[in-house]
């Protein structure tokens, strides 16, 4: 297999920084005339998900400085928004908060007259389930969730299942899970059988009792840097984002990612406009340089996840296009499932459920 190589791998400090390339050529500015708003804006982000130069060739472009914050999980995106927001113009959901913050009024529908370069979306994802009609997000990255691991610490070399972080004592001190609720739950769901959205109580009791006997083996429950762990042999095994294991490959040859053959999340990140954002016309205009293809494949090359910008991908080399563990192939998508949003009853519970694990 061969393993694409990005030409920048990230972290906070680099991506705080603001990069240097200069925006040429580009043409993500809208067709219409910004409103009198400062030029300004505020941007709410996982970690390590943008291009290195990403903001200052929409600076440079379009004279609207941005600031980045960064959150380590959707739980964390939700509480900092649910009471009100504090300021931000542009977010990054997945697709089952998306759905959760449209039912709770948490974000606006966007202008797509303001949005040209919605035109290269790729075409299964100019529609969603949880937003018909793309009436409040744009498509961002989609892909999986997997275990990275380092094929010298590991039998065979190869990781095929979830037992390694969920039912076995081989790597103890070792391992790392996420640490939202959501995800580790869920996966746990899959490896015992059960739907990643399973709202069974005695499958969701099955899954707790598992994680809290496993916990003697776990060494952190990790804030999406499993990766970083990995790479510096704090850990053997970890679970995390393809994205962020496959920039970490690029590095060393050592490591791997595998999706379980119990199957595992499929999932989506979208952007949209929370409520009250103070500058929303540059937040459209941000929307629209993420779909610019140019400035898409930056973001994709830089970031290694797949991304959902057609345009994009055309300008994409095959190594990148042909990478398993960015495009999985269709036998292992039919093991996957997306996350769903499925009440505030429902995540109440699994959020009881990781109190009770957490606590154990």
């Amino acid at each position: 297999m061969t393993t694409y190589r990005p030409k920048f791998s990230p972290n906070r400090r680099s991506l705080l920084k603001g990069g240097g390339a200069f925006a040429v050529g580009l043409t993500f500015l809208p067709r219409f005339s910004l409103a009198e708003e400062e030029k300004k804006l505020n941007f709410y982000n996982w970690d390590t998900y943008i291009g290195e130069h990403s903001l200052a060739d929409f600076t440079t472009a379009s004279g609207i400085e941005t600031k980045m914050d960064l959150f380590a999980d959707t739980d964390e995106l939700f509480a900092k928004l649910k009471g009100g927001n504090p300021g931000y113009d542009v977010i990054v959901p997945s697709n089952d908060m998306l759905e959760r913050m449209i039912k709770a009024n948490i974000v606006i529908p966007i202008d797509h007259a303001k949005i040209p370069n919605m035109a290269n979306i790729d075409k299964p994802f100019q529609d969603a389930p949880f937003d018909p009609g793309r009436k409040y997000s744009i498509p961002y990255m989609w892909g999986t969730l997997g275990i990275g691991y380092r094929k010298s610490k590991v039998e065979g070399g190869v990781v095929d299942s979830w037992k390694i972080l969920f039912e076995s004592d081989k790597h103890a001190g070792k391992i790392s899970l996420l640490g939202d609720a959501q995800n580790v739950i869920g996966c746990a769901l899959k490896y015992l059988g059960h739907s990643f959205n399973s709202v069974d109580p005695a499958e969701l009791k099955k899954a707790e009792d598992m994680l809290i006997a496993q916990k003697k083996n776990i060494k952190v429950f990790a804030d999406d840097n499993g990766q970083d762990l990995l790479a510096s042999g704090e850990v053997e095994a970890c679970q995390e984002w393809n994205g962020d294991i496959i920039q970490v490959m690029a590095e060393d040859q050592d490591i791997g990612y595998a999706v379980p053959t119990e199957g595992t999340l499929l999932w989506q990140d979208a952007m949209a406009i929370p409520t009250g954002a103070p500058h929303p016309e540059n937040a459209h205009a941000f929307l629209n340089f993420i779909l610019d293809a140019e400035a898409g494949k930056h973001i994709a090359e830089t970031i290694q996840y797949a991304t959902a910008n057609g345009a994009a991908k055309a300008l994409m080399d095959k190594a990148y296009i042909e990478n398993p563990a960015i495009f999985p192939s269709a036998e292992v998508v039919a093991k996957c499932e997306p996350a769903l949003y499925l009440g505030e009853e429902v995540t109440k519970v699994r959020d009881e459920t990781w109190t009770r694990i957490q606590a154990a």
